[in-house]
Formats: structure tokens, C-alpha cells, sequence
């Protein structure tokens, strides 16, 4: 038993390297089925170490079905294990190639896309929240409380597809008070962030052909949802005022339209409002043609000019509006928390797709959440963003013109997180990109949203004035 090599300067204990060793004797095929082995004595002798060792070793062995013991003969390697015959030492798997699969698979080439990730670095990014100023405390004691409640409240084991059932609870209420939403729980569902949401109402709404309509600047992640489901995107125009809802109506009358996404809080990504009287036509067509709106409102909880136009879901009769929103814009993107607000029917139906691919979210986060808002630590940490990113927003802008308005056209936005800033084409944006981020500052370069438009969102939440003024330093310095 010279293969027995004992460290016992190692974490594992000698009995399991004991065992483990003639484990490996066994796969190699050095030890076969039926060779008859030391008895315990003999081997603790040999390797110097204590029978008891040895002992254990050899139970570990007999538990895992290793070895097997004949009464009154001794210790033999377990019959009932295949033949391995024992081949000689070389290049095993050191010029396997781990890039490439030995079967054919599909691979959609649309959804081949960097995944967008953030960090501490200097960046005016897409239009993403403070994590720092999020109440995390709150959130950590929430989290304490949800732990050691896990077993009473069922919080440990498998739960509802649709959500753990207090934030079900808590959000209907809060949606029923922020956006004057007409629902009951039973009209909600919790998902792992919006896009999540996106993609099993997509799944569950549209058939492969069938016709999904978006601006012709739009969310390229909802987009893709779409295409990846099979649809038939078709573009609409877009203006100051949101989606064309004529060419949309011109569009309904030639071909069947399943289902129409918008954005109409803060247009993605141009950020500007849909009013009253086009949301209310957009509900009009949808009675008369029979489509879902499914209505992202991503980050209505941020506006600061002017009280935020109510949900096209909160004005819906004929029951043809899904709606989608998330969490992760008031706390933080690692927050994966999103829900949909739909028909009970719709609601089933979404639960139990989701079934076949995550089969419910995160009981004790979503509970914690549920007793941040209950206890109302969420409005107050709304109220202290609001006030924070409105301060941000006004320092953002005012810097943004006086230092780059002779190549960037842009609107003060009403709300949100973001400004949209369309670029001179003089000052190509991938270009700037490129420089600004060799001088510690990333931008995004406008490929995301279509190269034509040499145009992006430029986010303002995420970082503090200090932060803002450096970055504009930088711009300027560029431009």
C-alpha cells in the first residue's frame, strides 16, 4: 500500500485520505473487484498510523460500497464494481479542448451581446440608481428578522410561483397608492427584475409570426425578448410626445397586431412623456384591435418638475394592459426583484411558465423588501433619492450645456435617471467613448441604440456632484 500517502499537516483527515487514496487505486484499476486487502492491523502497521484510522477508513469504504467483507475471510474490493483495467500515465485531459462541445447545439447570434456590468468606476451610464445611498441597514435587519422567521413563515422551502405572498401583499398596496392602480394580490406577481417579467409575458402573449409593435427607438433588450419569442417586430415612429399612435392605427388596419410595448412614463431611451390624450387613444386602439399593451414603467418612482401622468393601467377598462416594473431602479441593479400586474387569468398563466424556468424567487428578500415597505423605510428612502437625484439632475444639465452644448442637444428631463443627448456629428460618440474612457470616464459609445443616431443615455443618479464636475472635466477636456 505504498500509494497511501498521509499529510497530516492537511485539512482532510487521515481516515478520509486513507480512504481516498485507495479510492483512486480502485478507479485506476490497480485495485480490481474481488483483491483481497490488508486487514486493518496489518495495514495501520505498514502506513504507521493507528488501527482505529484505519478502521474508519475502511467504514468510510464499505458506506460509499467500495470494499465489501466476507465473515471470517477479511476485507475484499467490492464485486460488484465494473472491471477497470489499468493503462498507462500520460497527457488525460490536459489537451481536451474546453472550448468546443461534442454535439451540435443552437446558438441565436442576435443575443451574442456584451452583458453590461457596473463598478466604481467614473461613469455617466445608462441611467442607473445610487447603490450607496440605499438603505441597507434597513435591509440587513429586514434580512435578520426574514432568517431567523424562515421556518414559522415558510420562507425556507418552496414557495408561490407568483412571489412570496407579503410582498404580493405589500406591493399591491403600494401600487394601489403611488400609481392609483385598480388591483387586487391575485393581480400581481413577483419576477426576478423586468426583463424577466418582459420575457414570460412575451411567451405567454405572443405566438411565433405573430406582430409586436415598438418605437422605432427603442428598449434593444425587449427587443430582443420579442425576436428570441419568434415575433414579427415592426417599428413605429417616435416623437416628443412618445409613440405614433396614427401609424399605429394605419398599421392595425392593414396587418393583425398581437401586442404593442411602450414605455409612456419616460420613453426608452428618449426619455420623454406620452400624454393624456395619446395614452388614452393607445387604450382606444387596443379595445378596438384587440392587442395587449404590455406598458414597462421602469422608473416612475423619480420625477421632479411635476406630479408623474398616472399608468395607462390605471385608466385600463377592457382589461388589455399588461403592466411591468422593478424594484432594482429604487434600491440597486443587484436587486433582481420586478413584478407584472395583469388579469388573474394572465397571472396564472405567467406562474405557470414560470415553472419551467426558475420556479420562484427569493423568499427571504422578497420578504425583507415587503417589511421595508410595510414599515415604510422604502418611502423614506424614495423621498431622500428623489430629492438627491433631483440636485444631481439640475447640476448634470447645467454642466452638460455649458460644457458641451455645442455638441450635444439635449432636454432637461421631467423625471428619471437619465438625460438623452443626441451628439454633432462632428463629435462621433464611439470616438468620444474611446478617449473618455482612456481618461477615467465611461460613456457609452451610442452602438446600443442604433449607430445612426450618434446619440445615448447619459445617467446622472449614480454618481455624486464631485463625481459629476470630474466627469464633465473630462468631457471638456476631449471636446
Amino acid at each position: 500500500m505504498t500509494f497511501i500517502n498521509i499529510d497530516k499537516s492537511a485539512p482532510a483527515p487521515v481516515f478520509l485520505q486513507i480512504a481516498s487514496a485507495m479510492t483512486d487505486q480502485i478507479r485506476r484499476g490497480v485495485l480490481v473487484p474481488g483483491a483481497q486487502l490488508p486487514g486493518t492491523r496489518s495495514l495501520a502497521d505498514i502506513i504507521g498510523v493507528h488501527r482505529k484510522t484505519v478502521i474508519a477508513a475502511y467504514d468510510e469504504l464499505l458506506a460509499q460500497g467500495w470494499i465489501e467483507t466476507q465473515h471470517s475471510r477479511g476485507t475484499f474490493v467490492s464485486q460488484k464494481l465494473p472491471e477497470i483495467r489499468p493503462r498507462a500515465l500520460g497527457k488525460v485531459a490536459t489537451d481536451v479542448n474546453r472550448q468546443k462541445a461534442g454535439f451540435a447545439f443552437h446558438k441565436n447570434p442576435m443575443l451574442d451581446l456584451p452583458v453590461l456590468k457596473g463598478s466604481n468606476t467614473l461613469a455617466f451610464n445608462d441611467g442607473f440608481p445610487d447603490p450607496r445611498i440605499a438603505p441597507w441597514d434597513a435591509l440587513g435587519r429586514a434580512y435578520r428578522t426574514a432568517l431567523r422567521q424562515g421556518i414559522r413563515k415558510h420562507l425556507v422551502f418552496y414557495g408561490d410561483t407568483t412571489g412570496e405572498p407579503s410582498l404580493r401583499s405589500a406591493m399591491t398596496d403600494y401600487l394601489r397608492e403611488s400609481r392609483g392602480l385598480s388591483l387586487e394580490v391575485e393581480n400581481l406577481m413577483i419576477t426576478r427584475g423586468s426583463i424577466m417579467a418582459i420575457h414570460l409575458v412575451t411567451h405567454c402573449v405572443v405566438r411565433p409570426g405573430e406582430i409586436v409593435v415598438v418605437g422605432s427607438i427603442s428598449y434593444n433588450a425587449a427587443n430582443l425578448v420579442f425576436k428570441n419569442a419568434g415575433a414579427q417586430l415592426v417599428t413605429v415612429p417616435v416623437d416628443q410626445r412618445g409613440i405614433d399612435v396614427d401609424a399605429l392605427e394605419q398599421l392595425c388596419r392593414q396587418s393583425p397586431v398581437r401586442m404593442v410595448y411602450v414605455t409612456p412614463h419616460h420613453h426608452y431611451p428618449t426619455t420623454v412623456i406620452m400624454p393624456a390624450e395619446r395614452r388614452l387613444r393607445l387604450l382606444q386602439l387596443a379595445r378596438a384591435y384587440g392587442f395587449c399593451i404590455l406598458e414597462d414603467d421602469y422608473d416612475y418612482d423619480f420625477h421632479y418638475d411635476s406630479n408623474p401622468i398616472m399608468p395607462l393601467a390605471g385608466a385600463d377598462t377592457g382589461q388589455n394592459v399588461v403592466y411591468v416594473g422593478s424594484l432594482s431602479k429604487v434600491f440597486s441593479p443587484a436587486l433582481r426583484v420586478g413584478y407584472v400586474v395583469a388579469p388573474t387569468e394572465i397571472i396564472e398563466a405567467l406562474a405557470n411558465l414560470r415553472r419551467i424556468t426558475d420556479r420562484q424567487g427569493d423568499n427571504l428578500l422578497e420578504a425583507s423588501l415587503a417589511s421595508l415597505i410595510r414599515d415604510g423605510d422604502m418611502r423614506r428612502h424614495l423621498k431622500k433619492a428623489q430629492k438627491t437625484y433631483h440636485r444631481r439632475r439640475d447640476l448634470f444639465c447645467d454642466l452638460l450645456k455649458s460644457v458641451m452644448g455645442h455638441v450635444v442637444e439635449f432636454s432637461r428631463p421631467t423625471g428619471g435617471l437619465a438625460v438623452w443627448a443626441r451628439f454633432d456629428p462632428a463629435c462621433p460618440l464611439p470616438e468620444l467613448a474611446k478617449k473618455s474612457k482612456e481618461n477615467g470616464l465611461r460613456i457609452s459609445d451610442g452602438l446600443y441604440y442604433g449607430a445612426h443616431l450618434n446619440a445615448a443615455r447619459l445617467g446622472f443618479a449614480a454618481v455624486n456632484e464631485e463625481e459629476i464636475e470630474r466627469g464633465m472635466a473630462i468631457l471638456k477636456k476631449l471636446v
